[in-house]
């Protein structure tokens, strides 16, 4: 099998804001292997969050290559888009983004309820996911039952719960005090040591830190992409 979790090739993204091209990304490169955890970093407006939504197949290069555990993303239609999303991908968010009616179990299940599993396949994985995460004895907790910490665990599992090639989480302690944020990069780097590809956005340098390697942008360009030195 082939190492390589994600290639991008001379990246580019433009946007048109009227009669103005804005060039969002303007020619990045790299490459991220199988079980690499990797954070982007970059003030406002330096291309971080178009590159995020590149990297998540929420849209598409304008020009250049970016290849998705061996798959051409740019060469997709919006279904395809939309199936590698849900077979490739696991996202966890600032907000968290559960559903609040919704048990911890069934939060954690709905990635596959919408690719066709059985109820019980489905349960039988979210419970599987949420041991994973240190939550075995919360799966009929609603997040309202939750602490914040909490509920970013519940998300982190539903991420999971597909068994995607890359996690892509997306400032994911912006909500939360700073312990608590420590524990969750513990689990990060605990799923990361487990074999599991991540890459974060984040403005954090403390967050940051907890990643093996990290990529700086500025004005649409990679201006750094560092390996930490093993302690």
């Amino acid at each position: 099998m082939n190492n390589e979790a994600i290639v991008a090739r001379d990246v580019t993204k433009t946007y048109k804001m009227g009669e103005v091209e804005v060039n969002a990304l303007r020619g990045v490169s790299f490459t991220i292997a199988r079980g690499e955890y990797v954070a982007i970093m970059g003030p406002s407006g330096s291309g971080k969050s178009t590159l995020m939504n590149l990297l998540g197949c929420l849209d598409r290069p304008s020009t250049g290559h970016y290849i998705l555990d061996g798959i051409d993303v740019g060469t997709l239609d919006d279904n395809a888009l939309a199936a590698i999303r849900l077979k490739k991908l696991g996202f966890v968010f600032q907000g968290f983004n559960l559903l609040a009616r919704t048990n911890a179990i069934k939060n954690v299940a709905l990635p596959l309820f919408y690719a066709g599993i059985s109820a019980r396949e489905r349960n039988q994985a979210a419970e599987r996911r949420l041991v994973e995460v240190g939550l075995a004895d919360r799966g009929h907790h609603k997040p309202n039952e939750l602490s914040g910490g909490q509920q970013q665990r519940v998300a982190i599992a539903r991420a999971l719960v597909n068994d995607p090639a890359v996690l892509l989480a997306d400032e994911p302690t912006g909500n939360l005090d700073s312990q608590t944020s420590e524990e969750l990069m513990a689990l990060f780097e605990h799923l990361n040591a487990a074999g599991r590809t991540i890459i974060m956005v984040t403005h954090d340098a403390d967050v940051a830190r907890h990643a093996r390697r990290t990529i700086k942008l500025k004005d649409g360009l990679i201006v750094s992409d560092e390996s930490a030195v093993p302690a």
